[in-house]
């Protein structure tokens, strides 16, 4: 598996993974005219306007396919998290997860990271550490929002 950076020409398939996970794990909870405001700010245009807004953006590549990404919203906040369902249960979520958290990790970042999961994620952000600071919410799409707290390191050297 290889982690790197999105760039333009990834944008294209991302969108399609999108649609794909949204479709089978999300947008059931929606109505079909949330669903479809959701897919059309989801889309192409939508990722280039996060891009320019400063969002991060890392890709799991396996065997040179697009299996998932994920965007942070300054430094803090897992916008978005999606993987290929045919790389489900292979560590592609928590790798691209560690990776976006080791890259918003720096001076000035409090050691806090916020997520809106969807109920299909709910189990995979608990098992990072994350927990719920809401009931599930009802808007264009459900969610559940949660936040982790890294332990800080000693700010005393201990020698």
């Amino acid at each position: 598996m290889k982690i790197r950076s999105l760039t333009p020409d990834d944008i294209p398939s991302a969108c399609v993974l999108l649609r794909r996970a949204a479709e089978a794990f999300i947008l059931h909870e929606s109505t079909p005219a949330d669903a479809a405001v959701f897919l059309a700010e989801q889309g192409e245009d939508g990722m280039r306007g996060f891009l320019a807004q400063g969002f991060v953006y890392h890709v799991a590549e396996v065997e040179g396919e697009l299996a998932g990404f994920i965007a942070m919203r300054q430094r803090s906040h897992v916008y978005s998290l999606y993987v290929d369902r045919r790389f489900h249960r292979r560590g592609v979520a928590r790798k691209l997860w560690e990776t976006a958290r080791e890259a918003a990790l720096g001076p000035g970042h409090p050691g806090a990271f916020t997520v809106n999961a969807s109920n299909h994620a709910l189990p995979f952000y608990a098992s990072l550490g994350f927990v719920p600071t809401a009931p599930t919410q009802d808007g264009i799409v459900r969610y559940n929002p949660m936040r982790l707290v890294l332990a800080q390191p000693a700010l005393v050297d201990p020698a």
